[in-house]
């Protein structure tokens, strides 16, 4: 009881409260403040080519090779780059900065999905596909979770709490719900309109141009740790267990992710109408930035771990009702409620991720949380591609329901550090 007392005692005035509408509003302008309103812009553009390519992958190659299954193998091919790269980023940003890293990387990433969309539209062999998919997704600069390694600091250092922290992570996963509602969108309008390589052309100069942006932004200069951090025995800083745990928890969100767009995929397909793969996507994530949003409202009573129960529980359950659907009706219906479970499931991971990572290896420990959702949809990909078209689509459905279940148990058996370790905020971890 004691203990309890002092948590309550040492929450900030203000956190722990239910907020309306107008105090969501001005927690969100209060982010604005601290950050300036172009950032949230040109991040956001900067991150939406990644959408783009990763979902336009399977489209572009099934078009041009005429395969889902070689659509699936490429694409898990570019994501499995970005997966091994981001941590490396984030590492080259917590110790180079981010101005010289992200400039670097965009400009090579443009270069690499240039050359990878040319390579599909000539035809070249799967092999040469997947080396050309793997460079593109390498030299992804990672603006998402950078952003987040960017704004966190600014805030802290202005004296945002935990609350103002919240509602940074809720503005960021929701630009990335919403990077992930238009990439898709614009992928499957190309398609329809024209084809699927457009996309691809306005995604390699989107990240040449608002990846840049992002570099040279006056904050650029503010995310290079100085000093020399405390080293454990033997090497870097040693990241706390719960940092794992969550790692492991976001891998199977992302199988859960890659098993429903390789389900979409097919069973637009099945009914005829491909070109709704990207709207049927749209949908899923309209729903999820609209929740996303709603995030940074709840109240700090409601700690991080029990939001991670909810979540994981909940993407389970949803994702039940996308086995039986067969019907384009149907499908918009289910995803759209289904999308519903996305933000809440990588807010919480993030937020994870930030109170319990050292601050010189923030930008590192969200590039590699990113990396790990990215890294189960990338393997996903491939399998319940081949899964789709061998057993049709409810069996890619039936996989990403079964890492759902055990997403949940993660969570469930997933506990706060002990008292003198590593130290998730008061009042942002409630058991």
């Amino acid at each position: 009881m004691a203990a309890k007392a002092q948590v309550a005692q040492d929450v900030p005035e203000g956190v722990g409260q239910d907020r309306g509408a107008p105090g969501l509003l001005a927690a969100y302008r209060e982010v604005i403040g601290h950050t300036g309103a172009l950032l949230p812009v040109i991040s956001f553009l900067g991150r939406l080519p990644v959408a783009m390519i990763q979902f336009g992958s399977v489209l572009l190659v099934t078009e041009t090779s005429g395969s889902l299954a070689t659509g699936g193998v490429v694409a898990c091919a570019l994501a499995l780059g970005q997966v091994t790269m981001g941590p490396l980023v984030g590492r080259l940003a917590d110790r180079r900065g981010q101005r010289p890293v992200v400039l670097g990387f965009s400009l090579l990433n443009a270069v690499a999905i240039a050359l990878y969309t040319l390579g599909a539209l000539l035809g070249l062999p799967t092999p040469a596909l997947v080396a050309l998919a793997v460079l593109a997704g390498a030299s992804i600069p990672g603006i998402g979770p950078l952003a987040r390694a960017r704004a966190v600091p600014l805030v802290r250092e202005a004296g945002g709490d935990d609350r103002v922290v919240n509602t940074v992570l809720s503005l960021e996963s929701t630009m990335d719900e919403v990077s992930f509602v238009l990439g898709p969108a614009f992928v499957g309008l190309a398609a329809v309109v024209g084809h699927p390589a457009y996309a691809f052309g306005a995604a390699a100069l989107l990240v040449a141009v608002c990846g840049s942006g992002f570099a040279l932004h006056p904050t650029g200069r503010t995310t290079r740790v100085t000093g020399r951090a405390p080293r454990a025995r033997g090497g870097r800083e040693r990241l706390p267990r719960q940092v794992v745990v969550v790692r492991v928890g976001l891998v199977f969100v992302g199988v859960l992710l890659g098993a429903c767009g390789a389900g979409i995929t097919a069973l637009t397909e099945e009914l005829g109408r491909p070109g709704q793969a990207g709207l049927v996507y749209a949908a899923m994530g309209v729903m999820s930035a609209v929740v996303g949003l709603s995030m940074a409202a709840l109240p700090e009573r409601f700690g991080l771990y029990a939001r991670w129960r909810v979540a994981t529980a909940a993407a389970a359950l949803l994702s039940l009702p996308l086995v039986w659907t067969d019907s384009m009706t149907g499908l918009y219906l289910v995803v759209t409620v289904f999308g519903a479970i996305f933000a809440p499931n990588l807010i919480t991971g993030f937020a994870l991720t930030e109170r319990s990572c050292p601050p010189r290896r923030l930008a590192e420990g969200m590039t590699f949380a990113a990396s790990a959702f990215v890294g189960g949809q990338a393997v996903t990909l491939a399998v319940a591609g081949r899964l789709a078209e061998s057993h049709g689509p409810a069996a890619a459905f039936a996989l990403g329901s079964a890492a759902a279940a055990v997403a949940f148990l993660v969570a469930l058996v997933a506990r706060p550090p002990a008292e003198g370790g590593p130290q998730v905020t008061p009042g942002a971890a409630g058991r």
